[in-house]
C-alpha cells in the first residue's frame, strides 16, 4: 500500500517587529506604508493608524496657518498680558522706590538741582523715550492709580484681537513704535523741562491700529472712532495730559498698521519690514533734530 508523501516541517516565521524599534514585536502596521510599528510609533488616523514618518511626510505639504496680514496665528494673547504684567511690575517698583519716575520719565533737557547735573534725552538719556511708556502716575499724585488702570483696561480690551490679527511680532512692533512715536512728538513739541509718563501713546497707537484693521476687514469701526474722539477731547481739555504723546502714538500706530494691512501679498513680509524700518528711521531723525535744537539753544545755557 502506497503511503502519502510526508511534508518536511517548516520553520516558524519570525514575528514582525517595529521598523523603528527592531526589538519590539508588533502585529499592527501603518495603513499608509504597510510597515509594522509599535504603539509609540503609531498615531490614530481617520482610518486605522499611521506611522510617525508618514504623518511627518504628509505634513510637509500642509500650509502653516497665518494671521490675516502675515505672521503666525496668535491663539493666545501672550504678548498683551506680558505687556500688562510689565506695566504692573514697574508700578509696584514705583511704589517701593518712588524715584523710578525721576529716572525713567521723559524729559527733554533739564538741570536737576538735587544732583547738580543735566538730565534728559538731549544729554544722552535716550532710554527715556521708551522707559516712560512703562511708568505711570504714582499713588497720591495726579490721576494716581486711575492712570495705569485705564491704560491697562484699554490694552486688555483691544490688545488680544489685534495680536490675533497682526501676529505677535507685528503687534509688538506697533505697540513699541507707537509708544516711541508718542515720545518723539512730545520731545519735539513740549518744553524741554516737561515730564511725560504713561503708556497712553502706545494705547492710542493701538486705537489707531484697530481703526485701520477694522476698515481693511470691513468691520464696524464706529466704536473705536468714538473711543478715539472721546479720548482726544479729554487730552485737549484736561490739564496735565501730554496730548503730544497721544497724537504721536495715534499717527504712528495707524500708519504702521496701514503698511501691514494694505501690503500686497507678493513680497508682503519684505514690504512690512521695510515700512517698520522706515518708521524707525523717521523717529530717529526727529530725535536728532530736537537734540540739535536743545543742545544749541537751551542746554548750553547752564
Amino acid at each position: 500500500m502506497t503511503q502519502p508523501p510526508q511534508h518536511a516541517p517548516q520553520p516558524d516565521e519570525p514575528a514582525p517587529t517595529c521598523y523603528r524599534h527592531p526589538n519590539r514585536i508588533s502585529y499592527v502596521s501603518c495603513v499608509r506604508c504597510g510597515r509594522h510599528a509599535c504603539p509609540d510609533c503609531l498615531r490614530p488616523a481617520a482610518v486605522g493608524q499611521q506611522c510617525v514618518d508618514c504623518i511627518r511626510e504628509a505634513n510637509k505639504g500642509t500650509r502653516r496657518a497665518t494671521a490675516p496680514f502675515g505672521g503666525g496665528v496668535a491663539r493666545r494673547p501672550v504678548v498683551t498680558y506680558t505687556l500688562v504684567a510689565l506695566n504692573v511690575l514697574v508700578y509696584i517698583i514705583e511704589i517701593v522706590y518712588p524715584k523710578t519716575v525721576d529716572y525713567g520719565g521723559l524729559i527733554g533737557g533739564y538741570y536737576d538741582g538735587s544732583i547738580h547735573a543735566l538730565i534728559g534725552v538731549a544729554v544722552g538719556d535716550v532710554y527715556r523715550l521708551l522707559s516712560n511708556a512703562f511708568i505711570h502716575e504714582p499713588l497720591g499724585s495726579g490721576f494716581g492709580i486711575f492712570h495705569i488702570a485705564f491704560n491697562m483696561w484699554a490694552l486688555i480690551v483691544v490688545g488680544p484681537a489685534l495680536e490675533a490679527m497682526l501676529g505677535r511680532l507685528r503687534f509688538v512692533a506697533v505697540y513699541l513704535l507707537s509708544a516711541l512715536g508718542g515720545s518723539v512728538l512730545f520731545y519735539l513739541l513740549a518744553p524741554p523741562n516737561s515730564l511725560a509718563i504713561g503708556a497712553s501713546g502706545a494705547i492710542f497707537g493701538l486705537f489707531g491700529a484697530w481703526f485701520v484693521v477694522a476698515r481693511r476687514l470691513r468691520l464696524d469701526s464706529r466704536m473705536v472712532v468714538l473711543l478715539i474722539v472721546l479720548n482726544l477731547v479729554i487730552s485737549f481739555t484736561v490739564s496735565g495730559i501730554a496730548w503730544q504723546a497721544h497724537i504721536g502714538g495715534l499717527v504712528t500706530g495707524a500708519a504702521l498698521t496701514a503698511a501691514y494691512a494694505y501690503a500686497p501679498r507678493a513680497n508682503r513680509t519684505l514690504i512690512q519690514a521695510g515700512a517698520t524700518v522706515a518708521v524707525v528711521v523717521l523717529l530717529i531723525a526727529g530725535v536728532v533734530v530736537r537734540d540739535y535744537q536743545l543742545v544749541n539753544t537751551v542746554i548750553l545755557r547752564f
